[in-house]
């Protein structure tokens, strides 16, 4: 009965969330002109769960809004704005959850995409919520040294489960975002 009960806390941690990411918004580096901006754009356009993409060349940011009912793939965005020849600043995913609470340290699993949120504290999430991704890559190199100082966790500087991950239901090498609210 105890190791019954062992599985199904375990299995509840990592059951996939109600949510669905509707909209983005990434902010890249590297840019210098209204080029850059527009290669950026036309890569994101590109990508087959974008809907649109709306270029702000102020802020050298992209308000992205996803296709509906279609799986967000976080690396397919990193990797349209790489092969136009640019680094991500800042990523940030909006989504509609329903009812979850979020724990500092907990995984969840939202459609295809393992998430770790590295802040909250019994937050509910429910309605519209935005995470931000700070995972290598995602953020710039200072704000990735000082999230991954923080974290002291493995899976934090390779961007896979580790250890810390698999307790929760992921499996071993398995791609982890690392979040915060």
């Amino acid at each position: 009965m105890k190791k019954l009960l062992l599985i199904l806390i375990i299995a509840s941690t990592a059951i996939p969330v109600s949510a669905q990411f509707t909209k983005g918004t990434l902010q890249a580096t590297g840019l210098t002109c209204a080029m850059c901006s527009n290669a950026i754009n036309k890569a994101l356009q590109k990508v087959s769960f974008v809907a649109s993409v709306q270029s702000d060349i102020k802020n050298s940011s992209f308000n992205i809004v996803f296709k509906t009912d279609s799986p967000v793939r976080i690396d397919a965005l990193k990797e349209a704005v790489e092969d136009a020849g640019f680094s991500i600043g800042s990523l940030q995913l909006t989504g509609s959850f329903q009812e979850k609470k979020i724990e500092k340290d907990q995984h969840l699993k939202m459609g295809n995409e393992n998430f770790h949120f590295l802040n909250g504290s019994n937050q509910e999430f429910s309605g519209e919520q935005t995470l931000t991704v700070v995972d290598k890559n995602f953020v710039t190199e200072k704000q990735f040294k000082k999230f991954s100082a923080s974290a002291k966790m493995s899976c934090m500087k390779t961007g896979k489960a580790e250890s810390c991950c698999v307790k929760e239901g992921i499996t071993a090498n398995e791609r982890v975002y690392h979040v915060t609210i």
